[in-house]
């Protein structure tokens, strides 16, 4: 059973995001922040996390590693791959629960965290938005229903500061309209396009990336027909709507038997 206070950790608590989800949980009912991690190295450790997110004090220093955080039910990571699985041993280790909001892991990676949950609940998900989530379902009924008919491209918009490309948000929709069309996404999807490329191929799943200023994500994903063009966009205008989808998958994982759960059921998709 899920207890009435869930006491959350945030990796990476010093940087936008990780200063977000701070806020986020210090608003949200039934949730206790109690930890709060980040680089060694980062100027910030040992500041008071809530201070420095701009809620006030917390009575929560910034720790220079997991090991040295106070104790917690629920860690939740935006960061980088290689933070991301140092601390899921350390969840392992320790039975507790984990929101993973982290992209660009390679295989090798993905496989630690499946082998992961079948020790310990954990929920990830490229995107926490509960936007975009919504938006998935609508990506994958139109495919379902518009078939072969229509050629698909998927193009999304991120900040110069983003490090992986296409996004996890973008391949996301690439694996949802491999799925529903049929195709596989390994041999069918197409990054960008120069030079004499030829007649476009029916099966082709096209990937573009434009990174630039500070565009928090936009996503897009066109069904081009003969005639006509549908087009399922979603635009994000802060980081916001990523920390309220995280605080949900927070009181979603806590407590909950060991799996890999996405988004979907979080929010009962």
């Amino acid at each position: 059973m899920t207890s009435a206070i869930t006491s959350v950790a945030v990796s990476g608590a010093a940087g936008r995001m990780g200063r977000m989800l701070v806020t986020a949980i210090t608003a949200a009912d039934g949730l206790r922040l109690t930890a709060a991690i980040d680089r060694p190295d980062a100027a910030e450790i040992g500041t008071d996390a809530g201070e420095l997110a701009g809620v006030g004090t917390a009575q929560v220093p910034i720790a220079a590693d997991i090991a040295s955080a106070a104790d917690f039910d629920v860690l939740i990571d935006f960061s980088v791959p290689e933070a991301t699985l140092e601390k899921l041993d350390h969840c392992v280790a320790n039975g507790k629960a984990m929101v993973i909001g982290t992209t660009g892991f390679e295989p090798s990676g993905l496989d630690a965290i499946r082998h992961a949950a079948e020790t310990i609940p954990i929920v990830m998900a490229p995107n926490m938005s509960v936007g975009v989530n919504v938006a998935f379902k609508l990506i994958e009924y139109a495919a379902q229903t518009l078939g072969d008919d229509v050629d698909v491209e998927v193009f999304e918009a991120h900040h110069r500061h983003k490090i992986d490309a296409p996004s996890g948000t973008a391949v996301r929709m690439g694996e949802i309209l491999a799925q529903a069309l049929n195709r596989d996404i390994d041999a069918d999807a197409v990054y960008g396009r120069e030079g004499i490329t030829g007649e476009r191929d029916g099966r082709t799943i096209g990937f573009h990336s434009l990174r630039g200023g500070d565009i928090v994500g936009e996503h897009t994903v066109t069904f081009a027909g003969t005639g006509e063009r549908i087009e399922i966009t979603h635009r994000a205008g802060s980081r916001e709507n990523f920390a309220a989808g995280a605080v949900r998958a927070a009181r979603f994982v806590a407590g909950r038997a060991a799996g890999l759960y996405g988004m979907d059921a979080v929010l009962g998709l």
